[in-house]
């Protein structure tokens, strides 16, 4: 019976011992399968997070380049607005200079007096009406009486059709106007404006092109010249 229980707790050693070995294994293998599965998924984190900087970075990258050309965009527009109010500030400069300058043909009364008969002549055919009324600086009256009989002669021989002109001596262009005269129609509903400052601003607003080509030089942009 001695042998017997010995070999029994002989057995059982070593069976106690094969388990303990399978256990230690299968620990080291846990340990194994765990690391594995920490290092996988660890990376798969990182990875994600570096996936995650890289589209935020580009993200802002987007931003920052969308401002930038928005910025470059507003300035570029700034500079042109302020590009085109400098030459329509020297335009402006330019147009105020040349009516300062109509004083020296007013000062000119043999030049002033053939210019007026031309302003009052061509009235007279913008109206075509058989009774106007004309309009001019106080100090221009007597001037104006004598363009206003040739124009009329003239416009009877030309158009063929009388017309009676009545020079307003109570309302008046102002005295501080450059010069020339205002036509109306006899119901004063039509006028024609040939005062020097309006044939100045017609002639300026035709010659605008020309104005700014002799001032700026062409516009690169301008497809057509008329």
């Amino acid at each position: 019976p001695g042998a017997a229980m010995a070999d029994v707790q002989k057995r059982i050693k070593h069976m106690m011992a094969f388990i303990e070995q399978e256990a230690i294994e299968k620990a080291e293998q846990i340990d194994i399968k765990a690391e594995e599965e920490f290092n996988i998924e660890k990376g798969r984190l990182v990875q994600t997070q570096r996936l995650k900087i890289m589209e935020y970075y580009e993200k802002k990258e987007k931003q920052i380049e969308q401002q930038k050309k928005i910025q470059m965009s507003i300035m570029r527009s700034q500079a042109r607005l302020n590009f085109l109010k400098a030459q329509n500030d020297l335009v402006s400069e330019l147009l105020s200079e040349a009516k300062l300058r109509l004083i020296r043909i007013v000062a000119n009364q043999e030049f002033y007096q053939k210019m007026l008969y031309k302003l009052v002549l061509q009235g007279l055919f913008r109206l075509l009406e058989p009774e106007v009324i004309i309009r001019c600086r106080p100090q221009d009256h007597h001037l104006v009486e004598d363009a206003v009989k040739k124009a009329i002669t003239q416009y009877k021989t030309v158009s063929q059709k009388s017309v009676n002109v009545h020079l307003d001596l109570e309302v008046h262009l102002p005295m501080n106007a450059a010069g020339g005269v205002e036509v109306y129609s006899s119901t004063q509903k039509i006028k024609v404006s040939n005062t020097l400052e309006s044939r100045l601003d017609l002639l300026a607003h035709q010659k605008m092109p020309e104005i700014r080509k002799a001032l700026f030089g062409a516009n690169p942009n301008r497809k057509f010249l008329i």
